[in-house]
């Protein structure tokens, strides 16, 4: 097994650098793939409530060797229940689903500030963790101000923001804010557009130079920018190279030069958190 990197959190909290995606993993076929993916040596698993898998993950978490006390299993509240009373029974449901005493890391999926409910949100999660129903919380696509804000009316920052990061949109500056303030940062579809991503003459040539897939030089990169990528894999086989990438070091000037394809419409959809709004 590939010996991961870890990241630390303001509180002590710590993620390894890589884990692995669930979107689409379901059903039976779901949960065989998160059993595969802990045996290959993930520890960190993450879904969603809007995924409508987490009973899969967590029957595949169960069917695993692995004890669960090493592992962490994150869910996410959806925009529909920022409410205070719908979340709490929303983050209860999550746990049910899930089969857990207690959820590793829960976030609040979407800010959606059109709806302006996610300050309830987020003080459901903080009763949660004070009651032992979930041990750590964060968010997802949270920008500064939904971060300042919550932690003003709470008093509660969260440890971890998973937000949209690959080399198309690279988030420098959101990135030097969360290490600013100790939060974590997590990235979903680690690897963008990848079909595009691996035609990148840059993305080759650093391949090469290491004798790794562009997908590895991808999720390395992600890894030198101390960024918790969790791809999607299904299959046992890329389950392990992707696992494989956190060994692997890029120099300062190979990881500037994959940043620099970062473009203003990097974005993979019309999803800017400070309009988006998630059902």
């Amino acid at each position: 097994m590939t010996a991961l990197p870890h990241f630390t959190a303001h509180n002590g909290f710590a993620l390894p650098a890589l884990g692995l995606g669930t979107y689409a993993l379901d059903g039976d076929a779901g949960a065989d793939a998160v059993t595969t993916a802990i045996g290959a040596g993930y520890r960190l698993i993450d879904s969603a409530f809007n995924y409508e898998n987490e009973g899969s993950v967590g029957r595949g978490v169960r069917a695993s060797d692995v004890d669960a006390a090493e592992l962490i299993v994150t869910t996410k509240l959806p925009g529909r229940h920022h409410p205070r009373a719908k979340a709490r029974t929303s983050i209860e449901e999550s746990r049910s689903r899930l089969g857990v005493d207690a959820i590793d890391l829960h976030l609040i999926h979407w800010p959606n500030p059109q709806q302006d409910e996610y300050v309830q949100a987020w003080e459901a999660l903080v009763d949660a963790q004070r009651r032992g129903v979930v041990r750590q919380i964060g968010v997802s696509n949270f920008l500064p101000e939904h971060l300042e804000r919550i932690e003003r009316e709470t008093g509660v920052r969260p440890v971890v923001n998973q937000i949209e990061v690959h080399p198309y949109f690279p988030q420098t500056d959101q990135l030097a804010y969360h290490r600013e303030h100790g939060i974590l940062t997590e990235a979903w579809s680690p690897l963008g557009r990848a079909k595009q991503l691996i035609e990148e003459r840059v993305i080759g040539e650093v391949a090469a130079a290491h004798g790794i897939s562009p997908a590895q030089t991808v999720l390395a990169w992600h890894v030198a920018r101390e960024t918790v990528a969790i791809p999607k894999a299904s299959s046992l086989e890329h389950q392990v190279s992707n696992l494989e990438a956190g060994a692997i070091v890029l120099s300062d000037a190979e990881v500037e030069a994959i940043t620099a394809l970062g473009r203003p419409d990097g974005r993979l959809f019309d999803a800017d958190p400070a309009s988006h709004e998630e059902s």
